[in-house]
């Protein structure tokens, strides 16, 4: 980690947890989820080095991610039922839990930009729909074609789940879904943040725990910063970044202890993902309960870690 020379500061990255085994997964697609794993680290590490806010490098984290075909958000997000895409997003600051997010975007790029400008330009926490969208065009956020954020891969598992009723409208082969990022800053202040493109052949305006204060994002310097990844259904019923951060404050755990005991309950429910944490001590943490999770992290010390699957770096 850092010395007492040098400014401290902490980035952790998830592009998802689920089925990824080495068999599974081909090179292209390691070596592409890898290098977009890295430009991630480089966005935020870039911000926190210069003395930016925990904040700021979460969102450049996540929307270099939200660009990268290789995850499910932004660009690469799965489709809808409809063959559409609608994205959410979630961000959060730690020094005085300000939070923004949104559901049901169709056509802003960066939907984690639109949390952030959420957070900062209006009085609410969470706008959907049409109504999110026109906030983003009001605040200068580009815009762009629903079509966008499609890639023939993601129309191809569509089709396979259409037309195999039993997987039940989850993801198919539960991978590549959800991106995020947590930081703690020279200031020792944490943030969080989330986005993601939902389910594949999700239904009904369906919405899962990314955008959710609590669920799948949380960050208070009174414990930790969480954003998540996984069966969000299981993730909203649990509370799971909110109820990491109170294990914290008031059972003294670490955010490591908290995770644990957290994501277990999680799997007794019957839901999986997988969790990263960065405390204002510095630590940086992930838990995940699936076969691995496309995961990174990097500190003021020089450190880096990418990795995808369960057998590296736990």
């Amino acid at each position: 980690m850092s010395t007492a020379a040098t400014p401290r500061w902490t980035l952790a990255i998830h592009g998802g947890a689920g089925s990824m085994v080495r068999d599974t997964l081909a090179p292209e697609q390691v070596s592409g989820a890898e290098a977009g794993l890295h430009a991630a680290l480089d966005a935020g590490s870039a911000i926190l080095a210069a003395g930016g806010s925990a904040v700021e490098a979460v969102q450049a984290a996540v929307q270099v991610l939200e660009d990268d075909p290789h995850f499910n958000a932004g660009r690469g997000s799965v489709f809808t039922w409809e063959g559409t895409h609608t994205l959410d997003a979630a961000i959060m600051d730690g020094r005085d839990r300000a939070a923004g997010a949104v559901a049901g975007v169709t056509t802003t790029r960066h939907p984690v930009a639109l949390a952030r400008s959420v957070l900062a330009a209006s009085p609410h926490v969470l706008l959907a729909g049409a109504g999110a969208d026109q906030f983003a065009r009001e605040q200068g956020l580009e815009q762009v074609d629903n079509g966008w954020f499609g890639t023939a891969e993601r129309r191809q598992q569509l089709a396979w789940m259409q037309a195999d009723t039993a997987r039940g409208g989850f993801d198919v082969d539960m991978k590549y879904g959800t991106v995020g990022a947590v930081a703690m800053d020279i200031h020792g202040h944490v943030a969080a943040a989330t986005s993601t493109g939902g389910l594949t052949g999700k239904r009904w305006g369906r919405v899962g725990d990314s955008p959710v204060i609590g669920a799948g994002t949380y960050a208070d310097d009174r414990a930790c910063a969480v954003s998540a990844t996984g069966s969000g259904e299981f993730f909203i019923r649990e509370g799971v970044a909110h109820e990491i951060c109170a294990r914290m404050r008031f059972k003294g755990e670490t955010a490591k202890q908290a995770a644990d005991v957290v994501m277990a309950d999680v799997q007794a429910m019957g839901g999986v993902g997988g969790v990263i944490l960065a405390s204002p001590d510095g630590a940086l943490d992930w838990h995940f309960t699936t076969p691995g999770m496309y995961r990174g992290k990097t500190s003021a010390g020089g450190e880096r870690v990418v990795a995808i699957f369960g057998d590296a770096h736990r």
